[in-house]
């Protein structure tokens, strides 16, 4: 399993893998456009996706949803109540192309298995998604207020961790933000701080190498190098030593990350 972050904040959010037998997105939050860039700069074709999931409804994750299932006539996965929120700008979506993926389900695609299950966000039904192919996994947990148990079991054992690391909250307590919209963000339906990824990350991660990509970072209240110095700082005084128990790596909103397969365990 191949995969890359093609991008990653609150100006748009898209995730594609690939295996042997599939190619699919995961939300399609920039323009057509713009997502067809930087697929074609991993070496990515979209004439040859299959399938495109569906995280939440927030315009960041669906603003090119309805041009990329019109263009490429792409089956378009997502729970009921995210298809029923879906804003007015996503368009028309012929019913032909509408499938319904419940959360807490497995969905088969051939040889990939993705599992859902429900995350914590002010969507109407947000969803992460745990990805499994060729005996590795992916987690992706994104737009949420709170890890809780139910999550950390699903994503644990993963060799590749896609979570969020929102926000520095002295940063968002001190910004411009009306107060209004920080306590959204520091609610539990909000979105992870970088402390709150770090402490997650030491009931999630097994020490063995696991690569993990702090996502969805603010452009305004936060810094990747802020977000990795915290996280490492908290990991590394449980005993986790980043760089070669685990491997923390960067996000952007404006370009992917390279393509990189999965490092199948030892």
């Amino acid at each position: 399993m191949k995969y890359s972050i093609l991008a990653s904040g609150s100006t748009g959010n898209s995730l594609y893998i690939e295996t042997e037998n599939i190619r699919i997105l995961i939300d399609a939050g920039l323009s057509g456009k713009q997502l067809e860039t930087k697929m074609k700069a991993i070496g990515a074709d979209p004439t040859q996706l299959d399938a495109l999931l569906v995280t939440h409804e927030h315009i960041d994750h669906v603003k090119g949803l309805g041009v990329f299932a019109r263009r490429y006539q792409l089956p378009i996965y997502m729970n009921e109540a995210t298809w029923g929120s879906l804003p007015s700008g996503v368009g028309a979506i012929h019913p032909d192309q509408q499938r319904i993926f419940p959360v807490l389900s497995t969905l088969q695609l051939k040889d990939l298995a993705i599992e859902s299950f429900p995350i914590s966000h002010d969507a109407a039904q947000p969803m992460g998604f745990c990805f499994h192919a060729e005996d590795v996994s992916l987690g992706l947990v994104t737009d949420t207020g709170y890890i809780n148990q139910r999550i950390v079991e699903k994503i644990r054992g993963a060799e590749a961790l896609i979570l969020e690391s929102n926000h520095d909250v002295e940063m968002l307590r001190m910004g411009a933000y009306p107060w209004n919209i920080k306590r959204r963000i520091l609610s539990d339906v909000g979105h992870l701080s970088n402390e709150d990824a770090a402490e997650a990350l030491l009931d999630i991660l097994q020490g063995e190498g696991e690569d993990v990509h702090l996502a969805h970072l603010s452009q305004d209240n936060n810094l990747t190098e802020l977000a990795h110095l915290t996280v490492r700082s908290i990991l590394e005084e449980e005993g986790l030593k980043v760089g070669k128990d685990i491997h923390l790596r960067e996000t952007w909103p404006d370009r992917p990350t390279p393509l990189r397969k999965i490092r199948k365990r030892s």
